[in-house]
């Protein structure tokens, strides 16, 4: 069963920088728990407590809570009233839709003093015949019960009825704890049933070895893991609706058994998938055939560039910005590249050949992103660098040459020895006064100021 644990109080003290002992407010609303305890211990200075929607069957472990205000234990297992009397603070107590069906465990509350409001709808206990008026008549601090104000005329109404009223809520508390012993015998049944069920499933399942269900499994197994996964499906879908469907009577033993089925449904699903993923077939990286493919399985964008100014290709891979660096591992091999990212591989078959030896990784300090300069390794020689080894390895005849060449080069650019028609101008110019973009034609403009007469240079404008 699960209980209250020091590391789930921790992370619902959020709010209280994860300290408990000075704790004053807690939530452990929808957290499964089915025993109360050790909050008396390191939470000493509760006043707020919320505990709605859990499993817990009894007050318990809350008496040292001296400072507690308000107490929320709504939709749990609970069935009497106790364990309170040291809550000397308590004012508010909330039992909304539990199973308390002995009322007069009511009783246990005379001690609280300070109480003003209980809740008590949703209970077996509020269809007893004069309910309402024995909590009254037995409370006498009480202000409010089930969200209505208790009134002078019916606490004095409630206190001369008081005896009989007693008497009847007595018989029908004896005849109701008689229905749930019968209910209790009834769970337990249905219980060891279900057991004597699972046992059988497993037995059948460890005797499949017969030569008649042996060839029935080697049939199964040719059918192939889809119709298989489907079979199974359609099991566990049978199972599910014959256990829905099954009228059970709403007690704390079946509120239990659907809990615990639930949960037993969600662990088997889990490990059906944590051995999906132990089976999980390695990624295949280089066929049989020995050919490279291309891999993304952490689903990173990426680029790759081919810098032709440094006769060098560049991977940008978009790494995730807060992943640590020592989760990283590059490959770079001659004709392709692998990153592993927290061991999932990014491959990719380079365009052309590279020099692994003169390859670096770098890693963006903004964006985090990775960067792989791979250097070719077919070298390729720039205009530049053939003039310079002409010149370097050659007589004194090449350097005439080329001295020359260069000197025919430089008179080109010589008006009266260019061979090309003057593009700049085939367009007649034309005379345009006021048209188009101004600063394009200011000698124009300042033809069209001379041709104003009654212009005037005004300073003022």
């Amino acid at each position: 069963f699960l209980s209250v644990t020091e590391d789930l109080v921790r992370r619902r003290a959020e709010h209280n920088n994860c300290e408990i002992f000075s704790l004053e407010e807690i939530s452990l609303h929808q957290q499964e728990i089915e025993k109360l305890e050790y909050l008396d211990k390191w939470c000493r200075d509760l006043k707020i407590l919320y505990l709605q929607n859990n499993l817990i069957p009894k007050i318990e472990n809350v008496g040292k809570l001296k400072k507690l205000e308000y107490l929320n234990v709504a939709l749990n297992n609970i069935e009497r009233i106790e364990n309170l009397e040291g809550c000397e603070e308590l004012n508010k107590l909330d039992l909304t839709a539990n199973f308390i069906g002995e009322l007069s465990s009511v009783e246990a509350l005379k001690y609280n003093i300070h109480l003003k409001e209980l809740f008590l709808v949703g209970n077996p206990c509020t269809e007893f015949e004069g309910y309402r008026q024995f909590v009254v008549a037995t409370l006498h601090q009480l202000k409010c019960l089930d969200s209505k104000e208790i009134e002078r005329s019916e606490r004095i109404q409630a206190l001369q009825n008081y005896p009989e009223v007693k008497q009847k809520i007595r018989e029908q508390e004896q005849a109701y704890l008689l229905k749930r012993a019968r209910e209790k015998e009834e769970a337990q049944r249905r219980m060891q049933e279900r057991k004597d069920k699972k046992q059988k499933q497993m037995e059948s399942k460890l005797g499949f070895d017969s030569p008649d269900s042996l060839e029935n499994k080697e049939n199964h197994q040719a059918e192939g893991d889809g119709e298989q996964k489907t079979w199974r499906t359609v099991e566990d879908d049978e199972e599910d609706r014959r256990f829905w469907e099954e009228p059970t009577l709403y007690t704390p033993e079946s509120r239990l058994e659907t809990h615990r089925y639930i949960e037993e449904k969600r662990r088997a699903k889990d490990n059906t998938k944590e051995s999906k993923k132990r089976e999980r077939p390695l990624q295949t990286l280089v066929t049989a055939e020995g050919k490279v493919l291309n891999v993304n399985v952490p689903k990173l964008h990426f680029s790759l560039k081919d810098d032709e100014e440094n006769n060098q290709i560049i991977l940008d891979l978009a790494v995730y910005r807060h992943l640590d660096t020592s989760l990283l591992d590059v490959d770079v091999q001659p004709t392709y590249i692998r990153v592993l990212v927290k061991g999932k591989p990014f491959q990719l078959v380079l365009p052309e050949e590279v020099k692994p030896d003169s390859s670096s990784a770098k890693r963006s300090q903004t964006t985090g992103h990775l960067v792989v300069s791979m250097p070719k390794a077919k070298e390729i020689i720039l205009a530049k660098q053939k003039v310079s080894t002409s010149i370097k390895h050659s007589d004194g005849n090449t350097l005439q040459k080329t001295a020359r060449s260069v000197q025919v080069e430089k008179l080109e650019v010589d008006p009266s020895k260019y061979s090309f028609p003057d593009v700049t101008k085939i367009i007649q110019e034309k005379e345009r006064i006021g048209q188009g973009p101004i600063r394009l034609q200011p000698e124009k403009i300042t033809e069209t100021k001379k041709s104003y007469v009654d212009f005037e240079n005004n300073d003022e404008v």
